[in-house]
């Protein structure tokens, strides 16, 4: 049973981390867009060879490797609080639903 605290709770939940959220976010995009800069920065810094030695060289560089670990962080944040809002959304419904059928039976008794 779900009362009325919990349901409050979940609200104060998702007012309290909305700002959270949206860094989680902002952070994940940022970190894809510089990854993109990076990964085109450290072509340009590769020894000469072919197109795909120097991607390879690239994307195997230590730099590049810790912006992935870096959104795979950055991910992991986003998905985490995503799935705590969704779980306080899913508390208020349940709450809003067994408040419908408490008035519901009311009446009927």
């Amino acid at each position: 049973m779900i009362s009325t605290e919990d349901a409050e709770g979940a609200l104060e939940f998702m007012y309290d981390n909305c700002s959270r959220l949206a860094e989680a976010k902002a952070q994940k995009e940022q970190i894809k867009e510089f990854k993109k800069i990076e990964s085109s920065r450290l072509f340009l810094e590769a020894p000469k060879g072919s197109v795909a030695d120097r991607q390879a060289w690239a994307f195997s560089h230590e730099t590049y490797r810790k912006l992935i670990d870096g959104e795979k962080e950055a991910l992991r944040k986003e998905h985490e609080l995503t799935m705590r809002f969704k779980a306080a959304e899913a508390t208020i419904e349940v709450w809003r639903t067994m408040q419908a059928n408490a008035r519901t039976e009311a009446r009927v008794l």
